[in-house]
């Protein structure tokens, strides 16, 4: 936003284009913390509650949509500003889609039955590569790299070595990675489920259940939707779901915070706080 308005004041049109994971679905407002119209201070935004949570938005979904929208934005004379911290989506858009043929849906229902420590193990024998480079518990990645291996024949980093459509030869980039202090950002992760849960969050999460959408979805697999969720059907307590949920946003938030700090290329710019010198970081697009 800071980007958005200083660019306001030279007579240049930002638009932000949500890159998050849950900010791009309807139904996830409170939970994905989706910016409302006080918040966007007349800045046009693009891509947030695209989705219907009935309709799965994948990486490659979203990067289609995003170069649609880039493209019209740059076709307006406009500055796209994408913002959002799910790194998948912005590696797609700019490295491009791996082609994986469609999955065998027989394999893919058996795969996605599996507990996530036998899937592991199955991967581990099945593509050591790729599971050595994921975390043991991370099961929609897990489930995937298994199922690409057993309804394709090749591993996940086959597919991923042609990977066809990314944009990053063709554009600008002026990215800026935002790192905070580890113990700021743990207070603030707890600060914002309860902010939550304050806010609407179960009846967010109510509206979900009541329309009996699969777990597997995931808009129901969303930081706070099953936390939430066990204690609107008595699984456990209201207690018992803030702390169920604090502990899941902090480790997304240690997820996520390890993975921009490691994968990004290292002339990517990082900032241990949001005050960052923008005027000066963002001089050519801001003055010419």
């Amino acid at each position: 936003m800071r980007l958005a308005l200083a660019l306001a004041g030279q007579g240049k049109r930002g638009v932000v284009v949500n890159a998050d994971s849950a900010q791009v679905y309807t139904d996830l407002a409170v939970l994905s913390a989706r910016p409302d119209e006080e918040e966007m201070q007349g800045v046009e935004h693009r891509l947030f509650g695209a989705w219907d949570g009935a309709d799965a938005c994948s990486a490659a979904d979203w990067a289609l949509a995003a170069k649609r929208e880039i493209a019209d934005i740059q076709a307006g004379s406009g500055i796209p500003i994408l913002a959002g911290g799910t790194g998948l989506y912005i590696h797609t858009l700019l490295e491009g889609i791996a082609p994986v043929p469609e999955i065998d849906p027989a394999i893919r229902e058996a795969v996605r039955a599996l507990p996530v420590s036998e899937a592991y193990a199955a991967l581990q024998a099945e593509d050591s590569e790729r599971a050595a480079a994921l975390n043991p518990g991370d099961s929609s990645r897990i489930a995937r790299a298994l199922e690409v291996v057993r309804s394709t024949g090749k591993p996940l980093s086959h597919w991923q070595q042609l990977r066809e459509g990314g944009i990053g030869g063709e554009v600008t980039l002026h990215p800026a990675i935002i790192l905070p202090n580890r113990e700021q950002l743990y207070a603030r992760c707890d600060a914002r489920f309860e902010c939550m849960l304050e806010s609407g969050a179960a009846e967010e999460v109510e509206a979900l259940l009541s329309r009996s959408l699969s777990p597997a979805l995931p808009v129901m697999r969303a930081i706070g939707v099953p936390e939430i969720a066990g204690w609107l059907t008595g699984k456990w307590s209201r207690e018992e779901a803030f702390v169920r949920g604090r502990q899941a946003t902090r480790n997304y938030a240690k997820r996520q915070y390890t993975w921009f700090r490691r994968q990004p290329p290292g002339n990517w710019a990082r900032f241990e706080s949001h005050d960052y010198p923008l005027e000066r970081y963002f001089e050519r697009i801001l003055l010419n």
